[in-house]
């Protein structure tokens, strides 16, 4: 069982064969590496299937391969068009998945040597189009651990900047805690050519300006996301696992977050956050047994609005009805917003 989706596996992926397998998309959520949070959020599951097979089946007809076959319906799988009512379970095709082993001192990426194909790259590759409150890469340039000329910039950007050009990053995906990396580390640990890793980069800016573009037809921003690949039997790159959801990108609309980053706004006032943050300062490996907080479910009301933001998108960008008597992105937004700004008053 994952934070957020289940995997059953129907064939098992042997050598040069790829697998089947279907996700069984739920109302869980994570956060900041927690794993699953103590409440659920309504309709979450099949928004996120519904809204990631939307883009899978625009990325093939542009001739991008995916590991998407379908969303499951009457033990059938179909594309979005055939469905009577939204699914939670979705057929895909399954890589191998190559384990580095935890040794002394680091991760050991050999099983990748000699690898041909039909296996789940080790990298989550990241975009950015904008450096939001909250992001990553603003606590990794205040530290030194990376410099504004990595990406391309040509000074230390702030809160809330649009960057005039998308920059990417690359982190570990396989590792306890994701840990960012250099490209030539990403390169190396994935036993990856400097050409099929430029192809990933080129993979990663066009999937970037479809969803870009997509969410700006209702109004979104979107600031950042994050593509994980594989390579199919034949050493083909393949998009696998979720993308375009407000899971996997963070959006905006006139600076209110529309994605989980409504959650992380509301725990980054509890004390189960700064538990959280000071236990992976101290031990990245073992943080989580250092927590002795627990995260407390979310205020009734926010949680229902949430679930009001997953299913509005989905119809929005789908352009189908799937949830009924959902009130419109903006309208959802503004008392997000109101909520919000009254929880950060009170704390």
């Amino acid at each position: 069982m994952g934070s957020v989706k289940d995997l059953e596996i129907i064939k098992t992926p042997e050598g040069d064969v790829p697998g089947i397998g279907r996700f069984h998309f739920s109302d869980r959520y994570s956060i900041f590496d927690w794993g699953e949070m103590p409440d659920l959020i309504p309709d979450k599951g099949a928004s996120i299937a519904l809204l990631s097979s939307f883009f899978f089946e625009k990325l093939e007809d542009t001739g991008i391969k995916t590991h998407y076959l379908g969303l499951v319906e009457d033990n059938r799988s179909k594309p979005l068009f055939e469905l009577q009512r939204p699914s939670t379970t979705m057929e895909i095709r399954l890589l191998r998945v190559l384990r580095p082993e935890f040794r002394e001192g680091g991760y050991d990426y050999s099983c990748y040597e000699g690898q041909r194909g039909n296996f789940l790259i080790p990298l989550e590759i990241i975009y950015r189009n904008s450096i939001p409150e909250g992001s990553s890469i603003l606590k990794r340039l205040g530290s030194g651990e990376v410099r504004p000329e990595d990406f391309g910039l040509e000074e230390m950007p702030v809160p809330g900047e649009e960057l005039k050009e998308p920059i990417l990053d690359v982190s570990t995906k396989l590792e306890i805690t994701d840990r960012y990396l250099t490209w030539e580390e990403a390169r190396r640990i994935a036993g990856l050519s400097e050409r099929e890793l430029n192809e990933i980069k080129e993979v990663a800016l066009f999937v970037n300006r479809m969803i870009t573009d997509e969410f700006s037809r209702i109004g979104l921003k979107n600031e950042d996301g994050k593509i994980e690949l594989g390579f199919d039997p034949e050493r083909r790159l393949m998009l696998v696992d979720v993308l375009g959801t407000l899971d996997e990108c963070r959006f905006t609309y006139k600076g209110i977050p529309v994605s989980k980053e409504i959650a992380r706004i509301y725990y980054r006032n509890t004390p189960w956050y700064h538990a959280v943050e000071e236990a992976k300062e101290k031990d990245r490996m073992r943080w989580k047994e250092l927590v002795k907080e627990s995260p407390k479910p979310l205020p009734e009301r926010l949680r229902a609005l949430i679930s009001m933001v997953y299913a509005a998108c989905t119809n929005e960008i789908t352009g189908r009805e799937w949830f009924k008597d959902i009130p419109p992105v903006e309208e959802i937004l503004r008392e997000i917003k109101d909520v919000l700004s009254n929880r950060m008053t009170v704390a």
